[in-house]
This record gives C-alpha cells, sequence and structure tokens, in this order.
C-alpha cells in the first residue's frame, strides 16, 4: 500500500516548484477552469514562509497546496490546491487540504477561511472542515485576490457579474461562528448526559420506593 508524506513543505522541497506548476496548468487544460496561475518565484516564497502544504511518496511530489491571506489577515485562502493525476482515489486531497486548514488556524487563528471551487471533491471536504457555501459580497474584498482570477476561462463571467457571482462556489469558514457552534453542541451533550443521569437516579429510587 502507497504510503504518503503529508507535511508543511520546506526548503529541500524548493527543487519540485516547476513539477507543481505544470502539474497545476495540466489540471486546469482538464477541467476547463482556472487555477490562478503563479509564478516559480511566488510558490517559492510560500515554500520558504512555512505556508505551504506538499504531499510525497518518498522522493516523487504527489500534491501540493499553499495558503494566503487577505484583508490585513481578516481573510485566508487555500489555494493551488492538487494532487498528480497517478495519486487520485487516495484520499490525498482530503488530507492536503485538512493539514492546510490546521496550517491556517494555527497562523491565522482569527482569520476567516474562504475558498472558490466548482469541484464536488472539494466541497464536500470543505463542509466536512465546517465552511458553509456564501456569498461572494461575504469574502475578501481585496482587488490582488480577484485579479488571480483572470487566468480562469471563466473570469468574463465574473467580470460581467461585477465580481459578486460566478460558476464557482463561494465557501467560509468563520471561527466565530464555529466556536459558538461547537460551545452549544458541547452544553447540548452535557444537557443530554445529566437529564440521562437523572433519569437513572429517578428509576433506582423508584424501586426502592417499591
Amino acid at each position: 500500500m502507497d504510503t504518503f508524506t503529508v507535511e508543511v513543505a520546506s526548503e529541500k522541497h524548493l527543487k519540485y516548484v516547476d513539477e507543481i506548476l505544470k502539474t497545476i496548468e495540466d489540471a486546469t487544460k482538464v477541467r476547463g477552469t482556472g487555477i490562478a496561475k503563479r509564478k516559480p518565484e511566488y510558490v517559492s516564497s510560500k515554500i520558504l514562509e512555512g505556508k505551504a502544504i506538499i504531499a510525497m511518496l518518498g522522493e516523487q511530489f504527489a500534491g501540493f497546496c499553499y495558503i494566503e491571506s487577505w484583508d490585513h489577515e481578516e481573510f485566508v485562502a487555500n489555494s493551488g490546491l492538487i494532487v498528480r493525476p497517478e495519486f487520485r482515489g487516495h484520499g490525498l486531497a482530503k488530507a492536503i487540504k485538512k493539514k492546510a486548514f490546521e496550517l491556517s488556524r494555527q497562523r491565522f487563528p482569527k482569520a476567516k477561511l474562504f475558498g472558490l471551487t466548482t469541484g464536488l471533491a472539494v466541497m464536500k471536504i470543505n463542509t466536512e472542515l465546517g465552511y458553509v457555501p456564501v456569498t461572494f459580497s461575504e469574502l475578501t474584498t481585496d482587488p490582488v485576490f480577484w485579479k488571480g482570477c483572470e487566468s480562469c476561462v471563466n473570469f468574463d463571467v465574473l467580470s460581467r457579474n461585477n465580481y459578486t457571482r460566478c460558476l464557482c462556489t463561494g465557501m467560509l469558514y468563520d471561527p466565530e461562528v464555529q466556536g459558538k457552534k461547537q460551545e452549544k453542541l458541547i452544553k447540548e451533550e452535557h444537557h443530554d448526559k445529566s437529564m440521562k443521569w437523572l433519569l437513572k437516579v429517578r428509576n433506582l429510587l423508584s424501586r426502592s420506593d417499591a
């Protein structure tokens, strides 16, 4: 069975940058939708800043993703998620996405995490992580982010709609909202346990009276 390593990329992984970009370019052609094109220097900088996730099978590059912050770190996006075709079907995209999510939460604990996707598999992964579908108005307004969409074949759709909607689905993870949900679940679980304990005591007392 293949054993992959999914980790935060470091200087030793710089030699894979050209291969990473080629894999992204090939995937874009197949999908018919764009991943924002990046220069080798940009991807290299993400690796050196500790803001990239790479999957390896021994010495073979298998998958990649990087994180970007926007609006003075109010928003963070996981971008460039890619898995080489021969390594798909192993749950690698999910493992990379989860690791990128953990890195984003660690580096930017107060930021809202977001992404744009047309892929059902990515939507499912995001949903499991706590993302919810949102309108583009709830995402970053940073023009540099949206400029990255210019390399997509559907950019005309986005521009015609004044950057309010496109063929992609916007998804957002808000740590404040998710924190409140988690707190509510914990309270409900505690309440359920308390009620079960009270019922158990009441049943025991009823038997004693009998």
